[in-house]
C-alpha cells in the first residue's frame, strides 16, 4: 500500500516539474522573440512637424502698417473716435493730417516756380503728400476696412467726399508742379516719339506715415 502511495507521489512530482519547465521555456521564447516585443512594446509618437510661418507680400505688409496707423490715429483723436463712427469727413482729416509728413513740394500760385516740374532753386512752398501716395493709401485702407469686418456700404474710405478730395489734390498738384497724372502708354519700339506730353511722373505707392 505504501509503495502505491509512493509511486503516485513520484508521478505528481514529475508532472509539476514538466509543467514548470514548459512555462519557463515559453517565457524564454517570448523574451527572445522579436515579434513578441514588437506586438507588446509601447509605440513612440512621431515628432510633430511645425509649418514655417507664411511671409506676407509687400502689399499685405504695407496694408497692415497703414491700417495700424489709422487705428492709432483714431485712438489719439480728441475725443477718441471709434471705428464704427468713422465717416468720410474723418478720412479727410486723416489725409490732411498726413501732409505734415509729406516730401513732395507743391508750389503756391504766387511762387515763381509754379507750374515748373523741376524748380531751379529752393522755395518756401510747403511739402505735401503726393497724390499718387494718397490714392494708393486710401485703396489699401478701403480693402483693410472690409477685411476687418466692415461693410462695403459703410466704408468711409469709399465715400464720395474722399473721391472728390483726391481728385482735387490730383488736379491742384498737376498744375502746381507742371505734371500730368495720366496713365502711361505702352512703349512701342517703332513709335517711341509719340509719347504723351503730360505723363504721370510720380505715382509713389508708399505714403510717408508716422508708423507706430
Amino acid at each position: 500500500m505504501s509503495a502505491a502511495v509512493a509511486a503516485a507521489a513520484a508521478a505528481a512530482a514529475n508532472c509539476y516539474s514538466s509543467s514548470s519547465s514548459s512555462k519557463t521555456s515559453n517565457n524564454t521564447s517570448h523574451t527572445h522573440n522579436p515579434h513578441y516585443h514588437r506586438q507588446y512594446s509601447v509605440l513612440t509618437p512621431l515628432p510633430v512637424l511645425s509649418r514655417p510661418p507664411v511671409s506676407l507680400s509687400r502689399y499685405e505688409s504695407q496694408k497692415r502698417r497703414d491700417w495700424n496707423t489709422f487705428i492709432q490715429y483714431l485712438s489719439d483723436h480728441r475725443p477718441p473716435l471709434a471705428l464704427s463712427l468713422c465717416s468720410g469727413a474723418h478720412v479727410l482729416e486723416f489725409m490732411k493730417y498726413l501732409d505734415q509728413f509729406g516730401k513732395t513740394k507743391v508750389h503756391a500760385q504766387s511762387c515763381p516756380f509754379f507750374g515748373q516740374p523741376n524748380a531751379p532753386a529752393p522755395c518756401p512752398c510747403p511739402l505735401r503728400q503726393a497724390w499718387g501716395s494718397l490714392d494708393a493709401l486710401i485703396g489699401r485702407l478701403r480693402a483693410a476696412f472690409e477685411e476687418n469686418g466692415g461693410q462695403p456700404e459703410t466704408n468711409p474710405f469709399g465715400a464720395r467726399a474722399v473721391r472728390l478730395y483726391l481728385r482735387e489734390v490730383r488736379d491742384a498738384q498737376a498744375k502746381a508742379r507742371g505734371i500730368g497724372y495720366e496713365k502711361k502708354k505702352r512703349k512701342s519700339s517703332n513709335n517711341n516719339n509719340n509719347k504723351p506730353l503730360m505723363e504721370q511722373q510720380e505715382h509713389d505707392h508708399h505714403c510717408d506715415l508716422p508708423y507706430y
